[in-house]
């Protein structure tokens, strides 16, 4: 499923041009730590940040990329602010536009709770 998430990426640029599709890095959790997926990254030009597996034998990470790692809770901690929303969680909408829809409006109830 990574390989079809990156496909989706599009992160606008500032000011002009083509939105930025390829990251330069990609950090996850330990279910990244695979040796296929990175030799597919390393194809791409991007860097792998994720915590080794506790039975790996060979270690890819060392500490200094891993400081990276530590912010990806910001994305955890909004996950966790999005499931206490239980129309998101159980989805209830069949339509995508209703569910994104739903999704805007929880995102906003959450910036107006922690202003």
């Amino acid at each position: 499923m990574v390989e079809s998430t990156l496909a989706t990426i599009r992160v606008p640029r500032k000011g002009r041009g083509r939105p930025k599709s390829k990251p330069e890095r990609l950090i996850g959790d330990k279910a990244y730590d695979s040796d296929p997926l990175r030799h597919k990254l390393k194809q791409r030009n991007m860097e792998r940040i994720a915590p080794n597996r506790r039975n790996r034998k060979r270690k890819t990470q060392d500490g200094r990329t891993l400081r990276r790692y530590r912010r990806r809770w910001v994305v955890e901690r909004t996950f966790a602010w999005l499931q206490t929303f239980r129309r998101l969680v159980v989805r209830y909408e069949h339509h995508v536009r209703l569910y994104r829809a739903f999704f805007h409006l929880a995102c906003l109830i959450i910036t107006l709770r922690h202003l």
